[in-house]
């Protein structure tokens, strides 16, 4: 019980003592008395035992939930299910702290056929038990108003409050409204329909509200066929009229199989501290409903627990009771009479790729919206992650990248560039020209520009970054670190260097590199530092040699030295410019007798070129 909390160790001791072998849900209170978490077992026992056992191993989010915890109470289930069924519940009772939270806590509407004489058809979100069919929930609100609209244009379903019983409509207490004169009623209110038309339309729409469309289509069918048998034209080209919406709208909506029944399909993503799921409510082949939400983490749970516990808490809120589940992984749960199905090909497979599509949809759409309320959270979280994967005690709000380049021992440059907040900050941006090396020796190169770059930084009182990249391996780190040492900042700053051929990252007095996930937004932000010093270094270094070699070839010139060949490309910026310029503006940058030289030299080189 090491990892305890030495004042409630003794009592939670005794509670263990006690469990039974048993399934169940336990709930762990933190010393005011409020659940902090909620978590099922097969055994309760051993379940909450090897919270407390001294040679597992946990990670740092479970072991400070293991401290808080001063009472343990416990309640026996039958089963698993039972089980789990019951955690879900208490977790969105509860809302307990270290608790996955599933960050979706809205009512869904329903479509209600009202019982009522000449029943309504409407949305509603409140269920009361009068004897009504209710139809839902919707997860999508555009798709159960596209249902709605669908039934409204195939049967004529009164939109009124009235209470259309056969006495008021023998009383002639009403008179018809706006939705009689445009076609969209038949007057049910002054006995312009009977009940049992209407409850035709009522029985069709409960059909299509059951997704058997196919079935709807068949009736209506057979009732064209009937009345063109009967030479009533006019009546079988509106049947002929429903059955083209009906199909225009199974058009639009996604038919998968026409041989698969009722399927649910569940997929998943995570990322970070957030995990994502997808539903789909598949019925008759066709998909009816989908929905998506997010998902809070608290302690590094296993994706196939965060996946169970959605599928239990989306299928209560839904309603849905389908025999088959797909699923994308094995979870560690069973329902009662459900399949559980991990499709490898076919239509299955292909409902799961959906899915998958929808749910990465959602998680673009979900960023997009974030980074519209708060813009700066992409760069916390990628802070964040970069603190968490180089093991640093601050994010690297600011960090500096350096790189060195030189030819042959020549025109030794090197260069520094500075990101803010996982931003290039090109105003920040350095150049240096090594002064104390000589020849090619890039540690010794490195040395000298880090030492430079921070005992300036130091003099001048400006802020120093919280993370350094040595675009090296472990010799220009160990060279760099030697700068860093002198200057009284081991310790203070991260360093690490970056090797080029693996991506591998090391960190000082430490030969075992890191080797960071190449899809990691920490590698990335390092390896675009890395790039783009090596880019603003090359261009530096180019820029320098070519200025090297044109002022060499004035020098050439007999009579013209260091001094007038820097003056000379100062005002010309090129040797093509100076020969192109005449006698006077060479004469007024250097005189008349150097001006002659030049003159001599350039005409010497027209005569040879002709």
């Amino acid at each position: 019980m090491a990892q305890a909390n030495p004042k409630y160790a003794e009592q939670l001791i005794k509670t263990i003592r006690r469990l039974p072998n048993k399934p169940g849900v336990y709930q762990y209170f933190n010393d005011n008395g409020t659940i902090i978490y909620v978590g099922k077992a097969k055994s309760l026992k051993s379940r909450v035992s090897s919270y407390f056992n001294n040679d597992q191993q946990h990670g740092a989010k479970i072991t400070y939930l293991v401290r808080q915890i001063a009472k343990i109470e416990v309640v026996v289930v039958e089963t698993e299910i039972d089980a789990l069924l019951l955690e879900n519940n208490l977790i969105k009772k509860y809302k307990p702290r270290y608790n996955v939270l599933m960050k979706d806590d809205k009512t869904y509407p329903w479509i209600c056929i009202k019982n009522e004489p000449f029943p309504r058809i409407f949305s509603t979100r409140h269920i009361i038990k009068d004897g009504s069919f209710y139809f839902g929930p919707y997860a999508s609100g555009k798709m159960m108003h596209t249902m709605l609209d669908l039934i409204r244009q195939l049967y004529h379903i009164r939109t009124c409050k009235l209470n259309l019983s056969p006495q008021n409509i023998r009383a002639g207490k009403f008179k018809v409204c706006l939705e009689y004169h445009i076609g969209k009623c038949k007057g049910a209110c002054i006995g312009k329909e009977t009940e049992d038309e209407y409850q035709k339309y009522i029985e069709e729409a409960k059909e299509l509200l059951k997704g058997n469309i196919n079935e709807v289509k068949i009736k209506l069918k057979e009732q064209m066929m009937l009345f063109a048998g009967q030479m009533e034209f006019e009546k079988a080209q509106s049947i002929k009229e429903k059955i083209t919406l009906l199909e225009n709208y199974q058009s639009k909506s996604i038919v998968v199989s026409t041989y698969l029944k009722d399927i649910d399909v569940f997929s998943f993503a995570t990322t970070g501290n957030e995990a994502y799921v997808n539903y789909l409510k598949v019925v008759n082949g066709a998909v009816v409903q989908a929905h998506s939400v997010l998902i809070k983490k608290k302690l590094d749970e296993d994706k196939a627990d965060i996946l169970a516990h959605a599928i239990i808490d989306i299928r209560q809120r839904l309603y849905s009771n389908s025999k088959e589940i797909i699923v994308p992984f094995p979870l560690k749960i069973s329902l009662p009479e459900v399949q559980f199905t991990i499709p490898l090909r076919g239509d299955k497979k292909k409902l799961l790729a959906l899915s998958e599509r929808n749910l990465k949809f959602f998680q673009l759409d979900l960023k997009k919206k974030q980074d519209l309320i708060d813009p700066e959270r992409h760069s916390k979280r990628i802070l964040l992650q970069m603190q968490q994967d180089l093991r640093m005690k601050v994010a690297p709000t600011h960090l500096e990248c350096f790189d060195n380049s030189n030819f042959q021992g020549h025109y030794a440059v090197a260069s520094c560039v500075v990101f803010k907040n996982t931003k290039a900050s090109k105003k920040d941006y350095r150049h240096f020209n090594i002064k104390t090396v000589e020849g090619a020796n890039d540690f010794a190169s490195m040395e000298e520009i880090i030492y430079r770059r921070y005992s300036r930084l130091l003099a001048e009182e400006k802020a120093l970054p919280q993370l350094i990249i040595i675009d090296g391996g472990k010799g220009q780190l160990s060279a760099a670190m030697n700068s860093i040492t002198k200057l009284g900042l081991r310790g203070k700053i991260t360093v690490i260097g970056i090797a080029k051929k693996l991506e591998e990252i090391y960190f000082p007095g430490d030969n075992i590199p890191l080797y960071i996930d190449k899809t990691s937004e920490t590698l990335k932000i390092i390896q675009q530092a890395r790039d783009e010093a090596h880019r603003f270094g090359i261009t530096h270094y180019r820029k320098k040699h070519e200025k090297s070699l044109i002022k060499s070839q004035l020098t050439d010139i007999k009579g013209i030295g260091d001094k007038t060949a820097e003056n000379l490309l100062k005002k010309f910026k090129s040797v093509k410019r100076l020969k192109a310029a005449n006698f006077e503006a060479w004469q007024a940058e250097v005189g008349y007798s150097k001006a002659l030289l030049l003159k001599k030299y350039f005409g010497q080189q027209n005569t040879e070129d002709k």
